[in-house]
């Protein structure tokens, strides 16, 4: 549970280890979903069982793992769809009326704020969740990785820049909850992320988008275990 009145709810759904969150409003019982997708009856029920009154739904980005829910629940709830405008422009749609938004902009889920940040790197319009100390990633960050840059959209150089401004800006005891439990654990601080995420390691771009492009998925499989700047030092990549 958050001081700020809130607490986020992890589902683990579909064959992709695919994180589905429920922001619980505690006071309103007001609930956001964040990348409905694979089994909405357990989404439905999870919320029932914890009464909740489903109202918003926000979406990440727009790569099928993490939206092939959005309908299914919309024939469950009433809910507000809410995604980044340069991700509605980029995704091949067909939602009727979402609410369009710009990085910077604060959405209320009754007394609980949410700031969403633009994250463009995984898709240009990624969007991450930021409620009080705690943050949801969707694909831009994992726990020990990163999402990947080679699907359409994609961009090495803008995920640098992304991860590079977060690492400038977010507090080392944030607490992130990443788009999948790719991981050996299913969640972490930003500061063991400093520590053990090798993409926050990079300070120029290009060994970045070498790493990211190039070397990371032949070196490294599932789940990420952390990986240091001295580990990087000695394997040549840093």
């Amino acid at each position: 549970m958050s001081d700020s009145g809130f607490k986020v709810h992890a589902m683990e759904l579909g064959p992709m280890e695919n994180f589905v969150y429920l922001v619980e409003d505690i006071a309103s019982r007001r609930c956001a979903v964040v990348d409905p997708a694979w089994e909405v009856d357990k989404i439905v029920s999870r919320a029932a069982q914890l009464d909740l009154r489903i109202t918003d739904i926000l979406l990440t980005h727009s790569h099928n793992d993490h939206i092939n829910g959005i309908e299914g629940l919309l024939n469950h709830a009433s809910a507000e769809v809410h995604l980044l405008k340069p991700e509605y422009e980029f995704w091949d749609h067909e939602l009727e009326k979402p609410s369009l938004h710009h990085g910077g902009d604060e959405l209320r889920l009754g007394g609980t704020s949410i700031t969403m940040l633009h994250t463009p790197g995984h898709t240009p319009g990624s969007a991450c969740y930021q409620l009080g100390n705690e943050i949801i990633t969707g694909d831009t960050l994992f726990v020990f990785g990163c999402g990947r840059c080679d699907m359409k959209g994609g961009s090495p150089e803008d995920m640098f820049a992304t991860l590079k401004q977060m690492k400038e800006r977010l507090p080392e005891d944030m607490l992130i909850h990443p788009g999948h439990n790719y991981s050996v654990k299913p969640t972490a601080t930003f500061g063991e992320q400093i520590d053990g995420n090798p993409f926050l390691h990079y300070d120029d771009c290009d060994s970045f988008v070498n790493f990211r492009m190039h070397v990371h998925d032949k070196m490294r499989d599932e789940p990420y275990a952390p990986l240091n700047k001295q580990q990087l030092k000695i394997a040549n990549l840093l």
